[in-house]
């Protein structure tokens, strides 16, 4: 029973994928997908895959980052819309490459490449040079690691992707299926969760106070608290009052 996940933001595309693998290969179960590089390498770690199909180009890690975390014998394919990333794409050991728009007849190669290789690290022997090397290939292509801080944030604006600075940073909101990075000048979005923000984030420097809500301690105002006594934040460079749920107040009790 062969197991795989699927990787990739844009909706339409992995449900074609899950629909054409059905049929090219109905023995092959598809776990799950995910949306983004960081639900992709923890969903990798978790459900230990026989096979990704890993978009290169996603919001949080983009698909080569998240192969070089894996550590299992989770074979790739990486898929994306440029060609430019085709050589580093191999030197990370994947199967294949499909580039978008992904058609049925390149898909079938795939699924054929894939089997083969399934066979042939089945044929391996355990003390062979072969078996050698397929397990040191494992430690790259495996279970994800625990992710890196995050150094910066990459976010779309129209056409314009822009890296955004931590420092730059007001506050982060969870709004609807997005989460707005509010900075000085504006906001952007990103589908990078409040939950998965909050683990590569530095503590030291980025505090919860809603499930909804991180903030940047470096632009923290004040507080202040409601007839109600319900406590809110004040930050600069920003005309909002932000609300602290009951679960986080007892951080601002020293303040």
């Amino acid at each position: 029973m062969i197991r795989a996940l699927i990787a990739d933001d844009e909706v339409h595309l992995a449900r074609f994928l899950q629909e054409q693998l059905a049929i090219l290969w109905p023995e092959l179960i598809v776990l799950d997908t995910a949306r983004d590089g960081v639900e992709a390498a923890a969903k990798i770690a978790e459900l230990e895959p026989d096979v990704v199909f890993l978009d290169v180009q996603m919001p949080g890690y983009n698909g080569l980052e998240v192969a070089q975390g894996i550590e299992t014998d989770t074979r790739v394919v990486f898929v994306t819309a440029y060609d430019d990333y085709a050589v580093e794409a191999f030197e990370h050991a994947a199967i294949d490459y499909l580039l978008k728009p992904v058609t049925t007849d390149r898909l079938a190669r795939t699924v054929e490449r894939v089997k083969a290789s399934l066979v042939r690290d089945a044929a391996v022997s355990p003390e062979s040079p072969d078996a050698r090397m397929a397990g040191a290939l494992s430690k790259l292509l495996g279970r994800a690691v625990v992710p890196p801080r995050l150094t910066y944030i990459r976010a779309a604006q129209g056409e314009l992707m822009h890296q955004i600075a931590l420092d730059d940073v007001l506050f982060f909101h969870a709004d609807d299926k997005y989460t707005v990075v509010q900075t000085a000048a504006g906001e952007h979005l990103i589908r990078t969760t409040i939950t998965e923000l909050a683990q590569r984030l530095d503590p030291e420097r980025f505090c919860q106070i809603h499930r909804s809500t991180l903030i940047n301690l470096a632009h923290l105002a004040g507080t202040r608290r409601s007839e109600n006594s319900r406590l809110f934040v004040r930050i600069k460079g920003s005309p909002h009052e932000l609300p602290v749920s009951r679960a986080f107040v007892h951080l601002f009790k020293p303040m």
